[in-house]
């Protein structure tokens, strides 16, 4: 899998960039690689355009930001044995089946849940 280009990069700003910096950065690219802006080039201008996107999704918001500064832009590894592409944001599989947990209530508690 290729490694994704740093967010920060990708918007041509810094590190310590305020909302507004990023605002400005992003609609300036936006506007710069819109496909409908780039006839002749369309399919790299979308391919740009995503992940002008993408990078601006995640510095905009506070919590997506923290982690992205915190982890970069692979996000965490380890969870649920992948290596991830982004950030964690699978359940826990380990843990999918409790089914029988109503079992185990009525077993204590005599049952009449719901």
């Amino acid at each position: 899998m290729a490694q994704k280009r740093d967010y920060y990069e990708v918007l041509g700003v810094g590190k310590s960039a305020t909302d507004d910096e990023l605002k400005k950065a992003y609609r300036k690219l936006a506007k710069q690689y819109h496909p409908d802006a780039n006839p002749d080039n369309k399919e790299e201008a979308e391919k740009k355009f995503k992940e002008i996107n993408e990078a601006y999704e995640t510095l905009s918001d506070p919590q997506k930001r923290k982690m992205y500064d915190q982890f970069g832009p692979d996000g965490p590894t380890g969870f649920n044995g992948s290596s991830g592409g982004g950030y964690y944001s699978g359940g826990f599989d380990g843990f999918s089946d409790f089914s029988d947990l109503g079992d185990i209530f009525s077993s204590f508690f005599g049952g009449g849940f719901g």
